[in-house]
């Protein structure tokens, strides 16, 4: 096989295992039970609770810290389609490469800066809720969902600015072969996959807790 039917089979391997994991990670029946997935039930936790209490200073305080780290990684990928775009001036070879890199950076930001927009809706959110006084009421069950999805689409799309990182490490690969691209493609995807559905944090995120600790108010006494 000539080096460029190589190149061409590790590039189309690199975006067919990023779209498979990604597919199946957000929508399939298995990726329902991913680390993600079960920090998504969390999410609608911290909202429920909220709207038991008057004061929330605390709340606002923690979606600040989430604004700011999703603000870090926007500035993250700017800083490395900066160093791709310098690089575009390199031989043939290195522009072929870079110019695949400078996307996935451009994409990582996308999604970075729009999973900060979103969870600038969610602080918005957070300002809105009713008091505790009115949590039993249909319209803060109503903002209660309506603030949980929000938060799980800033969630979802910070998750894929960052799994855009992961496949920009390994894509690096292709720097010194396309066979090496091969195996980085490869072991990224295992070791997202292992954080996802084999790790200790997803062990501790227990489903069977969230629906112990977290009832929907029309069960409660």
């Amino acid at each position: 096989m000539s080096r460029h039917w190589v190149d061409i089979t590790a590039v189309g391997f690199f975006i067919i295992e990023w779209l498979v994991y990604a597919a199946t990670l957000e929508h399939s029946a298995y990726g329902r039970d991913s680390l993600s997935a079960r920090m998504n039930r969390y999410r609608e936790v911290w909202v429920r609770r909220l709207l038991d209490r008057d004061a929330r200073m605390v709340d606002m305080q923690i979606m600040a810290s989430l604004q700011n780290g999703t603000a870090f990684f926007a500035s993250t990928s700017l800083f490395a389609l900066g160093g791709a775009l310098a690089l575009l001036h390199a031989t043939n070879d290195a522009i072929t490469i870079l110019g695949n890199l400078v996307l996935i950076c451009v994409y990582a930001f996308f999604k970075f800066a729009w999973a900060y927009r979103l969870f600038n809706y969610v602080a918005i959110l957070y300002g809105g809720m009713p008091p505790a006084a009115q949590r039993d009421t249909p319209e803060a069950e109503a903002h209660v969902i309506r603030t949980t999805r929000v938060f799980e689409s800033a969630g979802r799309h910070f998750n894929r600015g960052q799994r855009a990182f992961f496949f920009a490490l390994g894509y690096l690969g292709w720097f010194v072969s396309p066979w090496v691209l091969f195996v980085t493609t490869a072991a990224v995807v295992i070791v997202t996959w292992r954080r996802q559905f084999a790790s200790s944090a997803w062990s501790a995120m227990a489903p069977d807790v969230v629906v112990d600790e977290a009832p929907k108010r029309g069960h409660q006494g």
